[in-house]
């Protein structure tokens, strides 16, 4: 083991870090855990920094010492973040215990919680019972009402803020997006004149690119206000408004039936294990017989885990969260309406159009920054660069499954053995 070239606050710690480790821990007293030559640098800048970590141990006081800076890395987010993993999951608990027990007496402080943090979950109760409208409704806008122009610099052109699907080894993000809308269509196989029902349609991707593309008519929903009103521009822009509405709206308002297809690409994230049923009940009563849902979603790996999200992701990212894994989502499609027909994952896909979007946040990052604040760029720095880790750790995935509302007759209208074409 390396010791401290200084003895000081990262003495403890110092004992933990092996010469060869890519990561190193600098403090604001000189002190250094680790290899002080190592490529990647954990920079603790302030006490306060000590501060959060002991207050909450774990990815929440993480997250606060970063987000407002009393924390800092050197090297990539993603990339330090990976190192740190790695140390982390050698270390065992007495060990771990050992290390707040040192620290814990002289930096261990009550401190403010950063503004850019949501309410605790009892506190958001006061606010209606979990994925009720109005909840719902705060916990979108609070993520997505951040600022167009910032997303556009993240997400790029296709402002598609989904896991893209990469047709081939050096295809780039917009390819990667446009293949994705591309296999969504085919996939549900629209044609000139059907009727699509998109819900959580964020800043209408999807609905532009199966009425340009596959000639139907369609309706987009979304609960972000900052959404409907880009997406609403950009088909007016495309020459797209006289065939796609977009509706700011909650997608349980959708009265409609008899649509032809519905796409839900990213919604189901927000929907609740206990409210599954439901949901594709209401989707699969929107569709006439024979009629196709594309279920596009952030799953776990197994269904032994727990559904709600860890405290960073549900305190700065998106409140309320759940994720599925994707039998309990197939579960739930073939009790409340539908024969499921196909199911893919995309975990992969996911980890590189995360690594897309963090490479355009380092591009851009003094005018992303200057657009949603800092503390709030450092917020979406830290969650992509870790959600990219998880996908490709596979302690996440991504799963489109496809059902078909299908008849008393058993007439399903698929072909026998699809490719969709690509």
């Amino acid at each position: 083991m390396s010791p401290s070239p200084v003895s000081g606050v990262c003495t403890p710690l110092a004992r933990f870090l092996d010469p060869e480790d890519p990561v190193a821990i600098t403090a604001y007293d000189g002190s250094v855990a680790g290899n002080p030559s190592a490529p990647l640098r954990i920079e603790i800048r302030s006490p306060a920094a000590f501060g959060y970590l002991l207050s909450a141990p774990g990815e929440l006081g993480l997250a606060r010492a970063y987000v407002t800076g009393h924390l800092d890395v050197v090297g990539g987010v993603y990339d330090v973040i990976r190192a740190l993993t790695a140390v982390v999951e050698r270390l065992s608990t007495a060990e771990r215990l050992a290390i707040l027990r040192e620290l814990g007496p002289r930096h261990l402080r009550w401190l403010p919680v950063p503004p850019e943090e949501a309410p605790s979950r009892l506190r958001r109760a006061l606010h209606g019972i979990r994925h009720s409208k109005g909840r719902d409704s705060m916990a979108i806008s609070r993520h997505y009402d951040v600022s167009n122009r910032f997303y556009e610099l993240v997400l790029g052109p296709s402002m598609a803020y989904t896991c893209a699907c990469y047709p081939t080894a050096d295809a780039d993000l917009e390819q990667a997006q446009y293949h994705k809308f591309d296999l969504v269509c085919r996939k549900l196989g629209l044609r000139p004149g059907m009727r699509l029902l998109d819900v959580g349609c964020g800043w209408g991707g999807m609905v532009a690119h199966a009425v340009e593309h596959y000639g139907v008519r369609a309706v987009g929903v979304t609960l972000s206000r900052a959404q409907a009103e880009w997406a609403e521009e950009e088909l007016r822009r495309r020459g797209l408004s006289d065939r796609a509405e977009i509706r700011h709206d909650d997608y349980r308002n959708v009265s409609e039936t008899g649509f032809d297809a519905v796409s839900s690409i990213g919604l189901t994230e927000h929907v609740g294990a206990r409210n599954l049923p439901g949901y594709f009940r209401f989707l699969a009563a929107r569709l006439r017989d024979g009629g196709r849902l594309l279920n596009h979603s952030i799953t776990r790996p197994t269904t032994r885990e727990r559904n709600r999200t860890g405290p960073f992701i549900d305190r700065y990212v998106f409140p309320d969260g759940e994720l599925e894994a994707v039998g309990t989502i197939v579960s739930a499609m073939q009790d409340n309406g539908f024969e499921v027909r196909h199911s893919e994952n995309l975990r992969e896909h996911y980890a590189r159009t995360l690594a897309a979007w963090c490479a355009n946040l380092d591009a851009h990052w003094t005018e992303a920054a200057g657009e949603a604040g800092v503390r709030r760029a450092r917020v979406w720095a830290l969650y992509m660069a870790a959600s990219r880790l998880s996908f490709e750790r596979r302690r996440i995935e991504l799963h489109q499954v496809l059902g078909v509302k299908t008849p008393a007759s058993g007439e399903a209208s698929m072909p026998m053995r699809p490719d969709w074409g690509v």
